[in-house]
């Protein structure tokens, strides 16, 4: 299951749907009863664990190993 968010133009509301993948393209209406939208989904990364992931990487690279994220780029490194 995935959650898309969506958009209704007549009433200006955003929403969110909790659907199947394979329903990702499927219309869906505003609970005002009109055609909504789907639109692109922002999302935050919170800082901690992940921000320090993140510092490491440009050691990883000049340390010999593949500066693209783990060799799955097609470095011969």
């Amino acid at each position: 299951m995935a959650i898309y968010e969506y958009y209704c133009p007549t009433c200006r509301d955003t929403f969110e749907l909790r659907r199947p993948m394979s329903e990702a393209t499927v219309a869906t209406k505003c609970a005002c009863g009109q055609p909504a939208e789907r639109t692109i989904s922002n999302f935050a990364v919170a800082r901690g664990e992940g921000a320090a992931v993140a510092q490491m990487e440009p050691e990883f690279g000049a340390s010999g190993g593949c500066a693209c994220g783990g060799g799955g780029c097609g470095c011969s490194s």
